[in-house]
């Protein structure tokens, strides 16, 4: 039996963009992928309009905390998506690079969240439809 694919998000501070296609990957297909987020130059926490639109989905964040992407971390990855374009990275990338380009919502409310969580959403189900399932 194969591992599942090990898919990780990035954006610059880990608190918003990369933490919700993380989440949301792991929301919709948990059971085919495993879904990890990381930042260039991580926040102290994520953003809690962030973490307030993923509970509405019944989306839990509280043990959620942005942390750096590693070298490690882009050596293992099957895929690596870039919420962002043109982040310098910490290392070479071995798996498949996807590049994303959503707006960095650090000072959005809730309504604004919502429409580029609902984004993500629909980016991440496309995602999900593409991954091998684990044999």
């Amino acid at each position: 039996m194969s591992a599942s694919p090990l898919i990780l998000f990035i954006c610059q501070h880990n608190a918003g963009r990369s933490q919700l296609g993380a989440h949301l990957l792991g929301y919709i297909a948990s059971e085919r992928v495993n879904s990890i987020s990381g930042g260039i130059s991580p926040a102290a926490h994520i953003n809690p309009v962030i973490a307030e639109s993923l509970q509405e989905l019944g989306i839990d964040t509280s043990g959620a905390r942005p942390r750096a992407v590693t070298a490690a971390d882009l050596r293992t990855a099957d895929v690596v998506i870039t919420m962002k374009s043109r982040l310098t990275l910490p290392g070479p990338i071995t798996g498949r690079l996807i590049e994303w380009e959503f707006p960095d919502p650090d000072s959005w409310d809730i309504e604004g969240v919502r429409g580029l969580r609902d984004r993500v959403l629909s980016h991440v189900r496309t995602l999900a439809l593409d991954s091998p399932a684990p044999e």
